[in-house]
């Protein structure tokens, strides 16, 4: 394995295994020591990616995000809907989606910028928004800045609740009964029609994306 690919494999198993950490235990009870232990990796290893039990815990908020995306639609609107789906569905069990959940939203500490993670899924679901507004399928009236501010703030709350009383098994048909509610004041009414808002939508798109990776590495293997 070439060395380089064999550092982004290392990060990411590092990452996988703090983020389960900081999922199981919070940020100030979380410990180094149990990372490595999860990781299987050495001290110096860990050191090499990152410099502090902070850096982990950002880089885990930033691949919190970074790892939404999902295949284009024909409308906009869609990729919306499916991207609050796919993560609904790998809060199940993803360890970087549940670590980064648990740090956004987990209370007591004061030695984590949470505000960072916030800002950056407000600002994916805008941009997400105001592509469907530019296509004619978000009524004129929605303030786009406000609407994603919304949507980030109510599934932070949908989160907790379904981790609470299922530890996430319904989040997504929550999400779909949230979608059924707050949709019909954004979308253009033919648009509205269009929209597949099925709870198991999230596994289906979920199973594409995993397999599409898995392709996708395979291709590049074949050309080296």
């Amino acid at each position: 394995m070439p060395q380089q690919d064999r550092a982004i494999r290392t990060r990411r198993l590092i990452l996988e295994a703090a983020a389960s950490v900081f999922d199981d235990l919070g940020y100030d009870r979380a410990t180094i020591a149990e990372v490595l232990e999860r990781a299987g990796v050495t001290k110096g290893a860990l050191y090499f990616h990152f410099a502090s039990k902070e850096q982990l815990a950002m880089a885990v908020l930033d691949e919190h995000v970074l790892d939404i995306a999902v295949q284009p639609q024909k409308i906009k609107l869609q990729e919306f809907v499916d991207s609050g789906q796919v993560l609904a569905y790998r809060l199940r069990s993803d360890p970087i989606q549940r670590g980064a959940a648990r740090l956004a939203v987990e209370q007591g500490s004061n030695h984590l910028d949470r505000k960072q993670s916030m800002i950056a899924w407000t600002r994916f679901v805008e941009k997400l928004l105001n592509q469907a507004k530019d296509r004619g399928e978000v009524l004129e009236s929605v303030v786009v800045t406000e609407t994603a501010e919304l949507f980030v703030g109510a599934f932070a709350g949908l989160q907790l609740m379904s981790n609470a009383l299922t530890n996430q098994a319904d989040l997504s048909h929550r999400l779909t009964i949230f979608f059924e509610h707050t949709l019909p004041s954004i979308a253009v009414p033919a648009v509205l029609a269009k929209l597949k808002l099925d709870p198991e939508r999230g596994a289906e798109l979920d199973a594409a994306l995993q397999g599409k990776a898995l392709a996708d590495a395979g291709a590049d293997v074949a050309v080296s």
